[in-house]
């Protein structure tokens, strides 16, 4: 552990005898950051879990679609969310180190309160099409490709460095808090009233685009050369590929997701294996989400500090186990226990990786490579949902679970051997850095 650097003249200050550092809601800044993502969270993910029931009920009763054509649609629905995010992901990084990066976020914010609005009116006058269903949810991908990007970059300028994984902690906590409540409450406000649900949501959003504004102007980094804009975008790229950490840290995540993820299937189980409903399907998303609060809290509480990238690799098999059970499960209660661990394993992951990445990453760089880092999990999310429904289109859809899931720890395996810097990353420390960007 590297000592804390001292004012001139004094001797350096050892980890030890340093007092504990404060709380990051002691910041209020934190605190408006903390309830704008909360509530965005919360409004996006009852969204997208309304769009993808929504989509794969119309594609079967409207369109008269078997189980795994439907089954494939939601693959497609993941594709139509995920080009847009890999077209434009250099653009929102730069945009990130370039601009307000709360202004960036406000905006995005507002791009989803517009689709919101849309969604809502078109389900209350029962118009529904899967082309306005996947054009929205391109629409969606752009307002997440400069959300991410921004938001994540915003933390580590509100809070010192010492409370930063505190932060980032608490950042989760905010996030997969709001994913318990948003995806149950959105399932049920849709049994009561579809349109509804939309209502909520464009609320929400409008609440965390004004506790953001409240939040201090995050100005981007000053860079003693400013180069061109598509320059800058490949030097971001350029970093996370020369960094080996960083590489493996973010590779590990995109394969073992893409691989694993699940969460396309949701409606495909709720609806025709589990016989659960929307409902069902709400609370699928939930219990992930619940699994994972629990375990931001206690990350929270009491931060892990020794062995981080030993633990990481094993959250990871873990949760690549957990999905082959949970795809063999016919019954609910089972799959919503499998699905809570599932939420832990992928938590323990996740803030292991996010600390990772933010202090191993300098601030002119941070919006670009958190960036990437968003490619590479959106990559995982919509494309593991795209693998996912063609998989399911071609073998149905537990075996799409069952084998995408084993296949992830065998990717685990392989980063491990592959990426030896994650299996000796003993503390949060920066490690082998190589180029400053």
């Amino acid at each position: 552990m590297a000592t804390i650097p001292p004012p001139e003249g004094e001797d350096p200050v050892m980890p030890e005898a340093t007092p504990k550092a404060p709380s990051p809601l002691s910041f209020p800044d934190f605190r408006y950051f903390w309830l704008a993502r909360f509530t965005a969270v919360m409004a996006t993910i009852a969204m997208v879990v309304v769009i993808g029931y929504q989509l794969y009920d119309t594609a079967r009763t409207d369109y008269g679609m078997s189980i795994k054509e439907a089954s494939f649609q939601l693959g497609l629905l993941g594709l139509f969310q995920f080009v847009p995010l890999a077209i434009l992901t250099p653009v929102a990084g730069w945009a990130a180190d370039r601009f307000e990066r709360r202004s960036v976020a406000i905006f995005s914010n507002l791009i989803d309160l517009l689709i919101a609005a849309t969604l809502g009116w078109f389900t209350w006058h029962d118009q529904l099409t899967l082309p306005l269903l996947f054009t929205l949810a391109a629409l969606h991908g752009v307002a997440r490709v400069f959300s991410g990007p921004a938001m994540s970059a915003i933390a580590p300028n509100i809070v010192p460095p010492a409370v930063l994984p505190r932060a980032i902690a608490m950042s989760s906590i905010a996030w997969q808090s709001a994913s318990v409540i948003g995806p149950a409450a959105g399932g049920l406000i849709y049994a009561a009233h579809p349109g509804a649900v939309y209502v909520f949501s464009a609320i929400l959003l409008a609440i965390s685009a004004f506790t953001l504004s409240r939040v201090r102007r995050v100005q981007p980094p000053p860079a003693e050369v400013r180069r061109h804009p598509l320059r800058e975008m490949v030097d971001g790229l350029r970093f996370v590929w020369v960094e080996r950490f960083l590489l493996g840290t973010i590779t590990l995540d995109l394969f073992a997701v893409l691989l694993a993820g699940a969460t396309a299937m949701f409606p495909v189980f709720a609806r025709d294996i589990l016989h659960a409903g929307p409902e069902g399907a709400g609370l699928m998303r939930a219990a992930v989400a619940f699994g994972s609060v629990g375990v931001a809290v206690g990350l929270a509480i009491r931060p892990i500090e020794r062995n981080v990238g030993v633990k990481m690799l094993w959250a990871v098999a873990a949760f690549g186990a957990g999905t082959v059970v949970f795809g063999l499960s016919t019954d609910l209660f089972l799959s919503l226990g499998v699905l809570v661990l599932m939420g832990a394993a992928d938590m323990f992951s996740v803030f292991v990786r996010g600390t990772l990445i933010q202090l191993n990453t300098p601030d002119h760089m941070r919006g670009r490579v958190s960036a990437a880092s968003g490619l590479a999990i959106s990559a995982s999310n919509e494309l593991g949902e795209m693998r996912a429904g063609a998989m399911a289109a071609a073998l149905g859809p537990v075996s799409a679970v069952v084998i995408g899931g084993a296949a992830a720890v065998g990717v685990t395996a392989l980063w491990a051997w592959i990426f030896p810097e994650l299996r000796r990353a003993r503390t949060f420390e920066p490690q082998f850095r190589q180029t400053n960007g």
